[in-house]
């Protein structure tokens, strides 16, 4: 049984696949509210199937590149039921994600962009051949710097149609879809570790000044 779940974009997604296909999923797409979604989320797709947690015997992540704050829930959740349940956890660029459904459901003929929000009127992008193969990426950029009249999977492309006028679905990731291709190893899997590509908004407060 392996638990899929991202949290790397608004989209709160999550899968359960039971090694040969997927037998129940959710998605709730809400970018302030990733900590409330995501363990109901869990619960709720167990339960919709009866298996206990303690049956399933790995999980697969995406580790963005998304915000920080979205994309640390769906890590630190990865982890700690890893842990709990002494299982393996297999991490997923999102991007490499996206582009597998677009393959998989025929928005894309070609070569194509995935695109997401990095906030900051900028992206992350990697672009891919026909067949999902990412070429390059991921990165961060303005969508200026990256335009193109080709398809563009992903959020990023709705947002900037200026620079991505060739929009084309899924825009977000599908949980479905990151459990099938960590079952059929068509994604190369990381470490669970956070693409942020960039520092997080918050920082660090520096030292006080002195009060002369």
């Amino acid at each position: 049984m392996l638990l899929a779940f991202d949290t790397a974009t608004p989209a709160v997604t999550v899968a359960l696949h039971d090694g040969e296909r997927v037998v129940a999923s959710s998605t709730t797409v809400d970018a302030m509210r990733h900590g409330e979604l995501l363990a109901p989320a869990i619960q709720a797709v167990l339960d919709e199937t009866w298996v206990p947690r303690q049956d399933v015997t790995a999980i697969a992540v995406g580790v963005g590149p998304g915000p920080f704050t979205g994309l640390r829930v769906g890590l630190v959740t990865a982890r700690t039921l890893a842990a709990v349940l002494d299982i393996p956890v297999y991490g997923v660029c999102t991007l490499d994600v996206l582009a597998a459904q677009a393959v998989d459901q025929g928005t894309v003929d070609g070569p194509f962009l995935v695109a997401t929000d990095a906030r900051r009127k900028e992206v992350y992008w990697a672009s891919y051949d026909e067949e999902g193969r990412r070429l390059d990426g991921p990165h961060v950029s303005r969508p200026g710097d990256v335009a193109t009249d080709g398809p563009v999977v992903g959020r990023g492309a709705l947002l900037y149609p200026d620079a991505f006028p060739r929009a084309v679905a899924p825009e977000h990731p599908d949980a479905r879809w990151l459990a099938q291709v960590v079952t059929d190893e068509r994604a190369e899997l990381l470490d669970p570790e956070p693409l942020y590509l960039r520092r997080p908004d918050a920082a660090t407060p520096g030292k006080p000044k002195k009060v002369s």
